[in-house]
């Protein structure tokens, strides 16, 4: 990475940290995806029930097959031999674990996260569940604000998603949400429009915490969407 930029970044990332920090969110720094799952390692206890959330992230730096030890009670939601209905079971029993990873759609340099869900199942483990939150991010998810962190999912994270999951939606088509104008005044929640396979149904702001529960480690390398 260019020098000048690299400057800029870490800014950026520090102010995050410090902020996550005051609202009592412990926060761990990660040059790359390589030490971010030697982190994740250190936090992980054998024995322990581990729940996870759709998470490109979490794929690309092999925290699932680090989770898929045997060491580990591993609720995987990507088993592919699950019935429709024991995977329901499986993400319910998720949001129940002593640890459940995630990444997160946005995290804002006042240091708040923002994240939307089809369903809801990874929202429950966000808001109230698991004994632990473990969110890993790449740096960037990193936006000024709240508003910010809406924009960047609409126009990113649900675009890509959707292309991802093969979803019929609007912004899959067109890049962005069919509510993501220039004029973010005008900027609706969830969406309206015909969007019936959208993924924009429910969001949560992860503002103040309980301290010792949830742990934000940013990365430095740009993962997920």
């Amino acid at each position: 990475m260019e020098a000048n930029l690299e400057k800029i970044i870490h800014m950026r990332i520090k102010r995050t940290m410090e902020n996550l920090e005051k609202n009592g969110m412990k926060a761990l720094y990660a040059p790359d995806k390589e030490s971010a799952l030697a982190l994740l390692k250190t936090m992980l206890v054998p024995g322990q029930t581990i729940g996870v959330g759709g998470s490109v992230t979490l794929s690309q730096i092999g925290a699932l097959e680090l989770i898929r030890d045997p060491k580990y009670h591993f609720f995987d939601r990507y088993d592919q031999s699950l019935s429709e209905q024991e995977l329901d079971e499986v993400k319910k029993k998720a949001i129940t674990a002593d640890v459940f990873l995630a990444s997160t759609n946005a995290l804002t340099e006042t240091g708040m996260l923002y994240n939307i869900d089809g369903t809801g199942n990874r929202l429950c483990a966000f808001v109230y569940g698991p004994g632990k939150l473990i969110i890993v991010a790449g740096y960037n998810k990193i936006v000024p604000t709240i508003e910010d962190a809406i924009v960047r999912v609409k126009t990113i994270c649900a675009p890509a998603n959707a292309v991802r999951l093969g979803l019929d939606t609007y912004c899959a088509k067109h890049g962005h949400c069919i509510n993501a104008g220039p004029d973010r005044n005008n900027l609706m929640f969830p969406a309206t429009g015909t969007c019936d396979s959208r993924m924009c149904n429910n969001a949560v702001i992860t503002g103040r915490q309980r301290p010792g529960r949830t742990t934000v480690i940013i990365v430095g390398e740009v993962l997920g969407y």
